[in-house]
């Protein structure tokens, strides 16, 4: 297991910027791929953006593609989620979590517990 601390949430206006940040306390071979995922209130958790560490292989979903970019720093065993021209239905709790690949949750076997953000119109 890989503990995940995410910092970055907050509130902020439509079309402003957030930036997360999500600490890992060492990189496992079974965990080559680090993930952030959001979970709006009734609504499912989802994937976001995805990258291979060392690689910077990327995957972003289409609802953040051109918006949102994912970044690691190996240095720091650090990824970041950069957040631009935030829309209300950005809204959610967001979720570090790394795993050996894919979108879905059940991919993903550790998870940070999550930060806030919210987008207000």
């Amino acid at each position: 297991q890989v503990q995940l601390v995410e910092t970055g949430g907050g509130l902020v206006q439509a079309g402003g910027s957030l930036r997360l940040s999500c600490a890992a306390s060492r990189h496992t071979f079974s965990s080559r791929t680090m993930g952030w995922f959001r979970q709006a209130p009734g609504k499912e958790r989802e994937f976001v953006a995805s990258i291979i560490w060392g690689a910077g292989i990327t995957n972003y979903a289409n609802s953040v593609k051109g918006r949102f970019a994912i970044s690691e720093d190996n240095a720091k065993n650090a990824v970041y989620l950069q957040m631009n021209s935030l829309k209300p239905e950005d809204t959610g709790v967001y979720y570090c979590a790394a795993g050996w690949s894919g979108t879905r949750v059940t991919d993903f076997g550790s998870w940070g517990q999550g930060t806030q953000v919210t987008v207000s119109s």
